[in-house]
């Protein structure tokens, strides 16, 4: 053993010694609709220079999925260590609470267990949804501040029709609002465009600074802390500042055309139609629509890497990188026009899997990729286990605190993800090559070779050749169905 080698082994016994004798921080970081256009996910076109150094500190996770493809279900879920069907959260109103009041979500977990516990941002589905002071020692929502070009039209507005602060008044102007710009639009034809505005008069720019002040000025006292950072970008309208939307010209973006007769081969229940409110059209592409998207998208993805960048940066300069541990994901991934779906509430790759880093002081390899299967349903246990609490016996999401040690060792067999057709649902089961769905009462079946098939183009739920392993897959999703229902 060389002397640089000796140092370094040196260096990891302190850290571990240190980590084994007092609880480590956690600063977990939870994008909205984020899928994995990051670099880190290795999609080469995008700028996520903070993640970059994020995955060169720890372990990036290329196959790690959500157990359902919604913001709401998807963070009852992980927050709670339940699958969905086990949460009855299958929509974005329902609250786990009313279907379980006595379990403990994540951050009241910690909580009770002698944290000091922080939130910013989305981290439940709508502030209503928030554990409040049972979860929470602070807890902050922002909002952005109004673009500039808003602002000129709304003093128009009201010179003629008084203030938008008025009941009549205030409806009127969010109706004309809509139609003014590309940026203001709702939900049903989703925004898109420059904001006009600097980072810190966003709301995700006001998530990051919040953290830092909390670093700042030691918020949490002498209790180890549990900060979690949602982050609202990039789900709809895709809004960020003019600087990030220079870094992608549209003409120079790059992206793989489905084939035409996608849809043949695919069960309906399949497709969502989320596609129309975006302007497209099935089985066509939009060349011109699709890229001022798609750089929408990108410019809210490097915008939220800067962001992070500010809290990493604080911990370093606070001298507590080495007694924290730092989690990166995502509530979901998203469609920019993969099988010509655009938005989430499919089973595809694009939708089912997410971004996940993690970084361990003394336990995580620098820079180790981990193939193993994951499923976000295991943050909570993971968590449980790398802080040394006692694990609640309800959970029913696996640790995968071994693969952070050990990123290359074996993992689970399967990930499971699940996602409502009104009463029905679809239920899908990924393997290290196989992904097996099944839609509804119909049964109407999907099978993908994800070796040959990444893009999962070709349904072969139907090929004489794959009968067995049809019968295979059908048997582990019957297995999985049981186990998400609790039995």
């Amino acid at each position: 053993m060389n002397l640089l080698q000796r140092l370094s082994a040196l260096i990891y016994i302190f850290i571990a010694s240190n980590l084994a004798n007092s609880k480590p921080n956690v600063l977990l970081i939870v994008c909205d609709d984020l899928n994995t256009h990051v670099s880190t996910s290795g999609y080469p076109y995008i700028k996520t220079p903070n993640l970059d150094q994020l995955a060169k500190a720890g372990v990036t996770f290329n196959r790690a999925y959500c157990q359902y493809p919604v913001c709401g279900p998807s963070r009852a879920s992980f927050l709670s260590g339940l699958y969905p069907e086990s949460t009855g959260v299958l929509d974005n109103k329902t609250d786990i609470r009313d279907k379980h009041p006595r379990i403990s979500s994540l951050p009241q977990f910690m909580k009770e267990n002698g944290y000091w516990t922080g939130g910013v941002g989305k981290i439940f589905h709508t502030p209503s949804h928030e554990p409040g002071e049972l979860g929470w020692h602070e807890y902050h929502r922002f909002e952005n501040d109004e673009f500039p070009y808003v602002t000129n039209e709304r003093k128009k507005f009201e010179k003629e029709n008084g203030s938008v602060e008025r009941g009549k008044t205030r409806r009127k102007w969010k109706q004309r609002l809509q139609g003014l710009f590309t940026q203001t639009r709702g939900q049903q034809q989703p925004g898109y465009g420059p904001s006009g505005l600097k980072d810190k008069q966003h709301r995700d720019g006001r998530n990051a600074r919040k953290v830092v002040d909390w670093l700042d000025k030691k918020s949490y006292g002498d209790k180890p802390f549990f900060i979690t950072v949602g982050i609202h970008k990039p789900h709809v309208p895709f809004i960020a500042p003019q600087k990030y939307f220079d870094l992608y010209p549209q003409q120079k973006l790059k992206f793989e055309l489905s084939p035409q007769n996608d849809w043949n081969d695919i069960p309906k229940l399949a497709m969502v139609k989320r596609f129309k409110g975006f302007g497209f059209e099935i089985n066509k592409e939009n060349d011109a629509l699709r890229r001022k998207y798609t750089q929408a998208y990108h410019a809210c993805v490097s915008f939220i890497d800067a962001q992070i960048g500010l809290i990493i940066d604080k911990i370093k300069a606070q001298k507590i990188w080495n007694d924290t541990i730092v989690i990166f994901t995502s509530d979901h991934g998203y469609h920019l026009g993969e099988h010509f779906m655009w938005g989430k509430v499919t089973l595809f790759e694009e939708c089912a899997r997410v971004p996940l880093i993690v970084r361990v002081p003394g336990v995580s390899p620098a820079g180790a990729i981990s193939n193993g299967l994951v499923e976000t349903i295991g943050l909570f246990p993971t968590l449980a286990e790398l802080c040394r609490l006692p694990s609640p016996v309800y959970l029913q999401g696996k640790s995968y605190a071994g693969l952070i040690r050990k990123p290359n060792s074996l993992a689970d067999a399967s990930a499971y993800t699940v996602v409502s057709r009104g009463t029905q649902l679809g239920r899908s089961i990924r393997t290290k090559r196989w992904r097996y769905a099944e839609w509804g009462k119909t049964k109407a079946a999907e099978l993908y070779d994800l070796e040959k098939d990444p893009r999962e183009y070709i349904n072969l739920a139907k090929s004489q050749k794959h009968k067995a392993i049809m019968k295979q897959m059908k048997n582990r999703l019957a297995k999985r169905q049981q186990k998400a229902n609790g039995k």
